[in-house]
């Protein structure tokens, strides 16, 4: 398994943007870094790819598009970048999912059972029952400082673990610091 410098901040906040309206995330297998693309270039890119080169080409380096299209200079790194996301070799980049749901409920249910203050814990378990479940539940916590702290710790090693499986699911693993 190759070992990988990776930054879990960056991608825990990447799975935490469930809603990738802006933005879309992929990790660099070959360097660990994180890419980040913007919607606009994303669909940019796209459109050159459907506009400008056929279905069936296997190495996009060698292929001669039909038609060069009007790119502004500014945005021409973007592009070639997310045409490498795309294209080039698509082993090397991986799109960083969404974290799902059920994921985050499970924290948030192994989390309230773990508390000490039974009381609360008895209240978040009932907050992950029915419609706005995590919202209410994040709401129960803002009088509770210490537990609210003790939460987002909690959270963040849960999350690491998944990319971690995520990680490994691709065959790499992180660098031990």
């Amino acid at each position: 398994m190759k070992k990988l410098h990776i930054n879990f901040d960056e991608i825990q906040k990447a799975a935490e943007d469930t809603e990738r309206e802006a933005f879309d995330y992929f990790l660099d297998t070959k360097t660990g870094e994180i890419i980040i693309l913007s919607a606009e270039i994303i669909a940019l890119a796209r459109d050159i790819l459907a506009q400008t080169y056929d279905d069936d080409i296997s190495d996009y380096e060698e292929v001669e598009p039909d038609v060069l299209p009007e790119i502004p200079e500014w945005i021409e790194d973007e592009i070639e970048l997310a045409l490498d996301v795309f294209l080039l070799d698509q082993s090397r980049y991986k799109r960083i999912p969404e974290r799902r749901p059920s994921d985050t409920y499970a924290a948030m249910k192994k989390f309230a059972d773990t508390l000490e203050n039974r009381q609360l814990g008895e209240q978040l378990c009932q907050a992950l029952d029915g419609q706005r479940a995590f919202r209410k539940f994040k709401d129960l916590l803002v009088p509770y400082p210490k537990e609210r702290k003790l939460w987002h710790n909690f959270n963040a090693k849960a999350a690491k673990k998944e990319t971690e499986s995520w990680l490994a699911s691709h065959g790499r693993e992180p660098e031990t610091p």
